[in-house]
């Protein structure tokens, strides 16, 4: 999720782009929804759910202004530098009025905006450069600023690989203790095990989970240590395998709802399973921190924010068909965390290879993200710890941050394989800073360094059409109070038990 989509300078027309946010957005997240659904409601659920995406929507054109707002700075920055080697060059006798001021701020007073496109940009604020969110972060806030926004990222990341390194062993132990068991066609029939129950032969449940945990540890784990880059093709791959297993899903959900043997009978509302879900929907709407990757490459970006906002569209009403079709075909209590295995029953279908498909889809599309959110999580480290001009010794570099970008999530997937609770509380605390609360403080503090550097008449052509003040300080209530809720909630929660 956090990784590039292309290699700069590979460009791709607006209706690929949107066909790239659609398969980044729509991940691991949504395959928690129904059960998370079914815990809060259908009703809690659906207007959560089109709210969340309408908040996650305008963060969205946040981070495309600011992104356009970098772009001008660095392209400022750029030519104003050849301007002074120019002068430097042809007129060494110059008067002191002709001098430009080295300061940013001071140089934009001296000499307007207007001088630097006549000397050939058409337009400042093209998105021409793919500038990460922590560049962006570095240019527009200050040193704690900054300092926060790679804890926020590094949580974030954190939350990810554990979901991820969770979910594969949860999928592989589900469906092998079924298959080597007396229940192989029982995982999703609503049967409730233990993890002290037997999976084969001594081997326990939780035994076969940590087996599986420490081969996939062994397997995917040293990618940390190296470089590791997404190619076209494993892209191409894994979203296809996606798509397949959503349609399936949806399609046999649908059979059996119209054959009458549907079991699901939903509430409107239980108030106890809100956290969860408020948790899962922003996870599943989660984009933001790869933008920079998925919009640079747009050959066109005059209308991108139409484009996004109908990609929302499509995602909202993808979520809510998954959804629905989920809590009318199951009953409650039989819903899994991970909803591909409510389909491993002989009852949902018959054909064995659709049952495995669909059991283990998550361990073939997670195993080939799992290495590069590891890589990614490493470079922020090293990132918040680099000082210019410096370099870490190789023991640091090549040995102690990969260490410790992989052995935390690989502990805490080694003490609970509870996703639903991972996913909620990623996306509760860091989702939503990353989600809500970033996006709004780089929109202020990029029109404010817009405004003084190219002057309050200056217009971004990528400006959010939530351009007014009230939205910024709307989404950042909603964050600050949204940490406020869940943290109660579960304070609450917890002394209750």
């Amino acid at each position: 999720m956090a990784g590039g989509i292309t290699d700069t300078g590979e460009l791709y027309s607006p209706y690929v782009g949107l066909v790239y946010m659609f398969n980044l957005i729509v991940g691991t997240g949504a395959l928690t929804m129904p059960k998370a659904f079914a815990t809060a409601g259908w009703l809690v659920s659906l207007v959560l759910l089109m709210f969340l995406g309408f908040m996650s929507y305008m963060t969205t054109t946040f981070v495309v202004e600011a992104m356009a707002a970098a772009n001008a700075q660095l392209r400022w920055k750029r030519m104003e530098k050849r301007k002074d080697d120019e002068d430097e060059d042809s007129s060494s006798g110059a008067s002191d009025s002709d001098v430009l001021l080295q300061d940013g701020y001071e140089r934009a007073e001296t000499r307007p905006i207007l001088s630097v496109q006549r000397r050939g940009s058409a337009n400042i604020f093209e998105i021409t450069e793919r500038v990460e969110m922590g560049q962006m972060a570095s240019m527009f806030f200050n040193k704690v600023g900054v300092n926060l926004f790679y804890f926020c990222i590094i949580i974030y990341l954190y939350g990810d690989l554990a979901i991820y390194a969770a979910a594969v062993p949860v999928s592989l132990m589900q469906v092998t203790c079924s298959v080597t068991g007396n229940h192989s066609c029982s995982v999703g029939d609503g049967t409730k095990y233990n993890d002290t129950d037997k999976c084969w032969g001594p081997i326990r449940r939780i035994d076969a989970y940590r087996l599986y945990l420490a081969a996939f540890t062994l397997l995917l784990g040293p990618f940390t240590f190296f470089n590791v880059q997404k190619t076209k093709y494993l892209q191409i791959m894994t979203s296809l395998m996606r798509w397949i297993a959503f349609i399936l899903m949806i399609i046999l959900a649908l059979i059996r709802i119209s054959k009458g043997q549907a079991e699901g009978h939903p509430s409107m509302a239980q108030p106890s399973g809100i956290r969860n879900l408020f948790g899962v929907c922003v996870y599943s709407f989660m984009c933001q921190h790869s933008l920079p990757s998925l919009i640079t490459p747009i050959s066109k970006k005059k209308h991108v924010n139409k484009l996004v906002l109908l990609d929302y569209i499509l995602i909202l009403a993808f979520y809510s068909l998954l959804s629905f079709t989920a809590i009318y075909c199951f009953r409650n209590d039989t819903l899994m965390d991970m909803y591909t295995l409510n389909f491993t029953n002989c009852e949902i279908i018959s054909v064995a290879f659709i049952r495995y498909f669909l059991g283990l889809f998550p361990v073939f599309t997670i195993s080939t993200n799992f290495p590069i959110i590891a890589v990614t999580l490493r470079n922020n480290w090293k990132t918040l710890f680099h000082r210019e001009g410096g370099t870490y010794p190789w023991l640091v570099d090549r040995i102690v941050f990969p260490a410790i970008t992989l052995i935390p999530p690989v502990l805490v997937a080694f003490c609970t394989h509870d996703l639903e609770s991972l996913v909620g509380i990623t996306g509760a605390y860091a989702g939503n800073g990353i989600q809500y609360l970033i996006p709004a403080f780089l929109a202020y503090c990029s029109r404010k360094d817009t405004q003084l550097v190219f002057g309050s008449g200056t217009v971004n052509k990528h400006l959010s059409p939530f351009r007014h003040t009230f939205w910024i300080v709307f989404v950042l209530i909603w964050g600050f109070s949204c940490f406020v809720f869940v943290t109660a909630n579960i304070v609450l929660s917890e002394s209750k038990l």
